[in-house]
């Protein structure tokens, strides 16, 4: 099988899979759901269109998939990354470069994941670099 065509596939069947466990279904009830939606006895026999027919039915019976997106920050560090969301955009900046600040700063891969101590270095080096702009803003503006 191709590369290209291995992904969805594979993707899907992640999908189901987690749908199974999310609805807490037995291995029995599993199979027996596969064997009436879509006439197989394992999910690794679904052809494309068995395998949407599969998840269709699955939603349909409450499996929700959560979109990924940046995650919500809990307790003091939300407003600190408010702040920092509002430097990057006031700076021109894309959230990816907040993220590379956290990862060079404080040792952390996303804003999101640092602790409050890392946060607030980020919005030091942001403020930083807010007066170093406006400073050269100037410059360029008297002579």
């Amino acid at each position: 099988m191709g590369e290209v065509k291995k992904k969805p596939r594979n993707r899907d069947l992640a999908k189901i899979h987690i749908a199974k466990k999310q609805l807490c279904l037995s291995d029995e009830d599993y199979r027996q759901m596969l064997w009436t939606v879509a006439r197989v006895r394992s999910s690794g026999d679904l052809d494309s269109h068995g395998r949407k027919v599969v998840l269709e039915h699955l939603v349909s019976r409450g499996f929700t998939t959560k979109q990924p997106g940046r995650p919500v920050p809990a307790g003091s560090r939300a407003p600190m990354l408010g702040k920092i969301h509002a430097m990057l955009a006031d700076a021109g900046y894309p959230v990816a470069y907040g993220d590379a600040l956290a990862k060079r700063i404080a040792k952390s891969d996303r804003l999101e994941w640092c602790a409050p101590e890392g946060l607030r270095k980020v919005i030091a080096a942001l403020v930083y670099d807010q007066k170093r702009h406006s400073k050269n803003k100037l410059e360029t503006t008297d002579g």
